[in-house]
């Protein structure tokens, strides 16, 4: 109990401090009253649609009325000694409040406390509120009464001293609601507290949850310091303006202050309740291009996986067709949209639009290109999934084709990945197409001396291309002679093969049966840096085929 009494104390006196700044705010409010509530003169649009200078008579917070200025003598100047005249009359006990009296000249009206001028109306006053001369003066005559009675009235001490308990109420009221948040905050808080240490006590071996449970509890707080700051700075508000508003001196201070809070929740209300049609139309249209979305999905995929059948589409274009309509009707709906957008007709939208057009026209050309290069492969269909291709020095199969990239397989298990751009405008060589079609052509070459018939030569090579497996027997192979060099004649042998995925294998296997068979026949295979005629030919002799640690096919099948 010791412990908590100081801390009561302290409260106690922080809250009494609380309500002392509550009252030195209220003194400055009322010292800049002046300054705050100042005649300030607007711009309004009149009957005849011109715009005039106009200014408010407000003595204590209640309009008087609205004067016009002109060039000469300013809207705001006129108002303010309209003013000044109002609360002379009114200080003045002399005056009945009641003795208010209207004298008609030829061009004005005027309004006189006695032989004091309190209010001159011409035809241009009345012009602002749509009335007669003698109707506006007898109005203004009514409320300068009422005014100047509300004047005296409030100013009586009695009164004053009445307001000025309800002043001191309303700041201890405030002091005790600050004090209450405070203690609510700092109980709050140590609620947090002990919960915390209790998750340490249990989660002391799961270090992720009590990171987790840290870093919450830490989130907790700082809620509860901001709900507190709030709830403080609501509770200084509004009993400033109550105060403010007690007293006749500091009242238009007082609508002053409830102006900076009223104001823009009234403009933001106005327009959110301005923006509703809009609303409307942007949920109709989204309705719409949801349904429209929808179907257009269900009609592609139903392409896509064989449901439908068009004869104009095929299927492996069904999902990137309808993805680029999607973007379309997408795009479509946006542009329907724009105008209905709140806020869209501003300078600052339009320049943040203009804004993110230009980075993205800037930092996506790339991707624009590649994209556009994507969806051209896929309509020009120069390759598809799994077919053998060349694309610059990289051989591989197709595995993926996207709208940005294509991926390749290479021989070497490799995955490669290539933009569409560079697939669009480079050079593709497709084996699979004519592979499946019509048969590849496999071709290698062989240097032979002129001392070798050609006849002999071409018979041999043909020969190997028999033993090859994969390569077909129909079409038949054929010879070409490629070139008469200075010491060989040098041979193509081309075979055709319906397997381009195992083109490596087949050449591997068409090579060694070269070897074998010219080795049979003793013929050498010459090569480009042939000089002179060795004393012996360079043959491998078929007892040699199979040295060490070569084994004879046998040996390898029974191994096996």
């Amino acid at each position: 109990m010791r412990t908590e009494e100081p801390a009561c104390r302290r409260h106690f006196q922080r809250s009494i401090a609380v309500a002392l700044g509550v009252l030195l705010s209220i003194a400055c409010f009322a010292v800049a009253a002046d300054e705050a509530t100042a005649v300030k003169a607007t711009e309004r649009i009149t009957t005849s649609n011109e715009p005039v200078e106009l200014a408010d008579v407000v003595v204590d917070g209640l309009l008087v009325t609205t004067v016009r200025g002109s060039a000469s003598f300013p809207a705001a100047r006129r108002a303010l000694e309209i003013k000044q005249s109002i609360i002379e009359a009114a200080q003045d006990e002399r005056i009945p409040a009641d003795a208010v009296t209207i004298e008609a000249a030829e061009d004005r009206t005027l309004l006189l406390a006695g032989e004091r001028l309190l209010l001159e109306i011409f035809d241009a006053d009345a012009e602002i509120e749509g009335l007669s001369r003698e109707l506006l003066a007898e109005d203004r005559q009514r409320r300068i009464q009422e005014v100047m009675a509300a004047y005296r009235a409030e100013r009586r001490p009695e009164v004053l001293l009445k307001k000025t308990a309800y002043a001191v109420a309303a700041v201890l009221f405030a002091a005790v609601l600050i004090f209450a948040f405070a203690r609510a905050s700092r109980a709050l808080a140590k609620l947090l507290d002990r919960r915390l240490q209790e998750q340490i006590k249990t989660l002391e071996q799961k270090s992720a949850r009590l990171i987790r449970s840290r870093n919450l509890a830490a989130l907790l707080r700082t809620l509860t310091k901001i709900a507190f700051f709030a709830l403080v700075a609501l509770t200084l508000y509004l009993s400033t303006q109550y105060v403010l508003g007690l007293f006749p001196w500091t009242r238009e201070s007082a609508d002053w202050l409830f102006g900076l809070i009223l104001t823009p929740l009234q403009e933001i209300g106005l327009g959110l309740l301005g923006v509703i049609p809009n609303l409307i139309r942007l949920a109709i249209l989204f309705f719409i291009t949801r349904y429209l979305l929808r179907t257009v999905s269900a009609f592609f995929h139903g392409i896509d996986n064989g449901s439908i059948k068009l004869a104009s589409l095929d299927r492996e274009l069904a999902l990137p067709t309808y993805r680029l309509v999607r973007l379309v009707i997408i795009l479509f709906a946006i542009v329907m949209a724009y105008p209905y957008i709140p806020g869209s007709d501003s300078a600052a939208f339009k320049g943040l639009s203009v804004l993110a057009g230009l980075i993205i026209s800037l930092g996506s050309q790339s991707i624009i290109g590649n994209i556009i290069a994507g969806y051209s492969l896929l309509y020009r269909r120069p390759f598809k999934i799994g077919d053998r291709i060349k694309i610059g020095d990289t051989v591989g199969n197709v595995t993926e084709l996207r709208v940005l990239t294509t991926r390749l397989r290479s021989l070497k298990n490799e995955e490669v990945v290539i933009p569409n751009t560079t697939v669009l405008n480079g050079e593709v060589v497709n084996y699979s197409t004519r592979a499946r079609e019509q048969g590849l052509i496999l071709h290698t070459t062989v240097g032979i001396g002129y001392e070798t018939p050609w006849r002999q030569v071409e018979a041999m090579l043909k020969e190997a291309a028999g033993r090859t497996s994969g390569l077909l027997e129909r079409p038949k192979p054929f010879v070409l002679q490629q070139a008469l060099g200075d010491f060989a004649i040098t041979y193509e042998i081309n075979a055709h093969c319906n397997d381009a995925n195992n083109m490596a294998q087949i050449y591997s296997a068409l090579h060694r049966n070269i070897l074998d068979v010219f080795n049979e026949y003793g013929v050498a295979i010459m090569t480009p840096s042939y000089i002179a005629d060795p004393p012996e030919p360079k043959l491998v002799p078929k007892g040699q085929w199979y040295a060490p640690p070569a084994a004879p096919p046998r040996e390898q099948a029974e191994s096996k």
